[in-house]
């Protein structure tokens, strides 16, 4: 359903997004977060997903400043890879990879002349919160388990758009007794807590819960539906 095409960013940067387009006229745009594993087959499998429900779909390869055509599994040494990239990436001078989001949301609304969403997973959810608060023209943001927005500086910071986020209570990477933080730092924002686990949207992970993921994915579409059209 989808094709990777090259954006360009603020600086000049050129990287690579994967695009998916719905059957007809998009509705609006939703920008897609990667998690630490690349803009992989489940990634691409999501935005085709939103293709599906209507939208333009945008896959930025949020690697692509420190290293090339990522594209990883999810064993131990792939998650290691992962962390890897993503420390490399967090060290990079501001605004780092925020203004190759900021560029796939340009071209997000560019190529629609609607509204753009944003949604993310893991690193991704993070960088979708971060997106809210920080970047422009975005309608409606998403963080899936958004790993260290719970945590730090974070919940201090005030998005810029309405924010939907999904937790699982047995996450060992973001405690609940942060997210009970967050949603008191947070009142503005919807957060739903599900019986699961880290990553369980990810049906190539074995934390994959569908009962959860099911139920998230018609929130965010309704939730979609309410702020993008």
């Amino acid at each position: 359903m989808g094709k990777f095409i090259d954006l360009t960013s603020a600086d000049g940067f050129v990287f690579p997004a994967y695009v998916a387009e719905p059957a007809g006229t998009p509705k609006a745009a939703v920008v897609v977060l990667q998690e630490i594993f690349g803009v992989n087959s489940h990634i691409r499998s999501v935005a085709d997903g939103y293709a599906a429900a209507g939208y333009l779909a945008v896959a930025p390869a949020t690697f692509h400043r420190v290293k090339p055509d990522v594209e990883l599994g999810y064993t131990e040494a792939d998650m290691n890879a992962g962390f890897a990239l993503k420390t490399a990436v967090d060290a990079l001078p501001a605004p780092g990879v925020l203004q190759d989001i900021q560029a796939a949301i340009h071209h997000a609304a560019k190529s629609t002349g609607g509204k753009v969403g944003i949604v993310g997973y893991c690193w991704g959810g993070l960088l979708t919160w971060r997106a809210a608060c920080t970047l422009s023209g975005l309608s409606a943001a998403v963080p899936y388990y958004g790993g260290g927005m719970t945590a730090g500086d974070e919940p201090a910071r005030q998005p810029a758009c309405p924010v939907l986020a999904h937790f699982g209570d047995q996450d060992h990477w973001i405690p609940l007794d942060t997210v009970e933080a967050f949603k008191k730092a947070q009142p503005g924002v919807e957060v739903f807590v599900y019986e699961a686990n880290h990553g369980f949207n990810c049906d190539q992970r074995g934390s994959y819960n569908e009962a959860a993921a099911t139920l998230a994915r018609a929130r965010t579409l309704a939730f979609f539906a309410k702020h993008l059209g």
